[in-house]
C-alpha cells in the first residue's frame, strides 16, 4: 500500500459523504479524482487489503431481524460448512474462533420472522445445531483502525 492507499483507507472508515457525488468529494478531500479513488477501492478489495466496502445498515430500524449465532463444528468440516453458511445473504462477519463454539456469525433478516427460517435452513443443510443469541441490549463501540 502507498500513502494514498493508507489515506483512502483512513478516510472511508468514517464520515462518508452523503451527497450527489459522495465519491467524487472524498477523492478531493484526498487530493485525486472520482476515477482514481474508484479504480484504487476495487484494487483494494481485489487484493483483499479490504473484505468489504459498503454501508452498515440498522437491520432492526428497518423492520428487520438481527442476531449472532454460534455453530460447533469439527475441524473437518469447517470449510464446508462455512461454505454453506457463507452462501447465505442473511450472514455477516462470519469468523472461526478459538472456543468450543468455533463459528460465529451475524445473521440480519428483511423481518424478526425470517431469523428463525434462516436458523433452521442452516441446521438442515450443514447437519450442525446453530445457537441463537439474540442481543438484549445494545451498545455502540466505534473502531477506527488507523493505517
Amino acid at each position: 500500500m502507498d500513502q494514498l492507499d493508507r489515506a483512502i483507507i483512513n478516510q472511508l472508515q468514517g464520515d462518508f459523504p452523503v451527497s450527489d457525488a459522495p465519491y467524487a468529494e472524498v477523492a478531493q478531500r484526498l487530493g485525486t479524482d472520482e476515477g482514481e479513488l474508484l479504480a484504487r477501492i476495487k484494487q483494494l478489495l481485489a487484493d483483499k487489503v479490504l473484505t468489504r466496502f459498503g454501508p452498515m445498515y440498522h437491520a432492526e430500524r428497518l423492520g428487520g431481524g438481527l442476531s449472532l449465532a454460534a455453530m460447533k463444528i469439527p475441524a473437518e468440516e469447517f470449510e464446508r460448512v462455512a461454505v454453506i453458511v457463507n452462501q447465505m445473504p442473511e450472514v455477516a462477519h462470519n469468523y472461526a474462533r478459538d472456543h468450543a463454539l468455533n463459528m460465529w456469525f451475524v445473521l440480519a433478516t428483511e423481518t424478526p420472522q425470517g431469523l428463525p427460517e434462516v436458523l433452521e435452513k442452516i441446521e438442515h443443510q450443514t447437519g450442525y445445531e446453530v445457537y441463537n443469541m439474540p442481543k438484549i441490549k445494545e451498545y455502540f463501540v466505534e473502531l477506527k483502525l488507523q493505517v
